[in-house]
């Protein structure tokens, strides 16, 4: 979601238009020209000749015509915008059902499911669906007199990502592909990117953190991000607790939505004082931490890397003492955890995964954790994957022994809505056995 600070950031950095370099076979019905492409340039520069290229076209272009590309690129990148928000949940709603349809007829077939259905069988799923819980983002969003935005990633400069906080802090991140510079070429760039938001133009946007990050096409995930100027991370308040940000960490954008979704977390799974959390999610760890003032002791597998620290630091200076990362063999782990475990207490998983899903090795290891009785599952893509791990977690034992505990059972989904004007949202299941 952009704000009117990311939007004019976007157009700095693509506001000059370039001939594809690569080759790139144009497709059919595209407005490449309109969209932005390559640039070899200084930003200034960029922003400079943009200008002059807008009062050209304007001259050849009608308003109507422009106003047509548009809103052809409106409906690629958020295909809800025409609807009202109220005709958008209804349009993800049904949506939703029809991804639990899906789910409830594979588990059909492998004759898993409710054995004591309280409603008829057809309908079992579905009627679990909670009503929407829907962004708290949308109020300012009907009364800001700009639109919508999302980047085209075409061209060396690949795409801009923008962060904010309730702190007034702001991160801009860079993603740029070299592609045929050579690295003092590239240094230039560099300097001249920071000089433009330091002392240029781009000092009205008082950026907290400027950030930089080569991406190549067989080096996509290798290279670190380079601080160009400012703070190395950002900020964030959320349900109490003072989190910190580093630029390669995941962390929901939208602040105060990610506040519902971690409330709804904890009334799904019944938090209390009695309660462990094994938390298998992926970030900062924010969704555990945020609730463990209320538990009695939460447990993050899998943290690495800056996600890890970030959530090290935020636990400490919190004063949270009751959480703890491990990483490694999460059978080996599991089982020592349990053994230190008191009798009587209730455990719990927490699965937030990234758009990959689960490894299958995770969901054998949590499937067969007999002790956990309850799992939240949060997904922003109720499909695919996730749909893959769901089933692994719900199906009967099999004859392989792979999957030897209890299966869980779906109980409850509410979707709660992060990402207005797309048909994406967060699906928030609370399964037991």
């Amino acid at each position: 979601m952009a704000n009117r600070r990311s939007f004019l950031f976007r157009m700095a950095l693509f506001s000059k238009v370039r001939p594809l370099r690569w080759g790139v076979r144009e497709l059919k019905g595209w407005p490449w020209g309109f969209l932005g492409t390559a640039c070899d340039r200084t930003v200034t520069n960029m922003v400079t000749e943009g200008r002059q290229r807008e009062r050209t076209n304007q001259k050849e272009e009608s308003s109507q015509n422009l106003g047509f590309w548009r809103e052809r690129l409106a409906d690629q990148m958020l295909p809800l915008w025409r609807l009202n928000y109220e005709e958008q949940l209804k349009v993800k709603f049904e949506s939703l059902k029809k991804n639990l349809e899906t789910l409830e007829i594979r588990l059909r077939k492998i004759g898993a499911g409710d054995p004591e259905p309280t409603t008829a069988r057809s309908e079992r799923l579905c009627s679990l669906l909670h009503p929407f819980i829907p962004s708290c983002f949308e109020a300012f969003l009907q009364q800001s007199r700009l639109g919508h935005f999302d980047s085209c990633k075409v061209g060396p400069w690949h795409e801009l990502i923008v962060r904010t906080t309730f702190l007034g802090h702001t991160m801009a991140i860079i993603i740029f592909n070299p592609q045929e510079l050579s690295q003092e070429e590239l240094c230039v760039q560099k300097e001249e990117i920071k000089e433009f938001f330091s002392m240029g133009p781009g000092a009205v946007c008082d950026l907290t953190s400027l950030y930089v990050k080569e991406r190549t096409p067989r080096h996509q995930q290798l290279t670190p991000f380079q601080l160009l100027a400012g703070e190395p991370y950002l900020f964030e308040e959320i349900l109490g607790l003072k989190v910190r940000i580093s630029p390669g960490a995941f962390f929901q954008l939208n602040t105060s939505a990610a506040e519902v979704l971690y409330r709804t977390v904890g009334e799904l799974g019944g938090v209390d004082p009695n309660t462990v959390i094994f938390d298998f999610s992926h970030g900062t760890g924010a969704t555990a931490l945020s609730l463990a003032r209320q538990t009695s002791q939460i447990f993050s597998m899998g943290l690495v890397g800056q996600a890890l620290e970030d959530a090290k630091w935020t636990a400490a200076f919190n004063g949270i003492t009751n959480w703890e990362s491990h990483t490694g063999n999460v059978k080996e782990i599991l089982s020592q955890l349990l053994e230190s475990q008191e009798d009587g207490r209730s455990l719990m998983a927490l699965v937030d995964p990234s758009q990959c899903g689960l490894s299958n090795r995770v969901v054998q290891n949590i499937r067969n954790c007999k002790a956990i009785k309850t799992l939240v599952f949060v997904s922003c893509r109720p499909y695919g994957k996730s749909i893959e791990n769901i089933i692994e977690l719900c199906r009967p034992p099999d004859a392989d022994g792979n999957l030897l505990g209890e299966p869980f059972v779906l109980r409850q989904a509410v979707p709660v809505d992060m990402f207005p004007h797309s048909l994406q949202c967060e699906l928030v299941m609370h399964f037991t056995r």
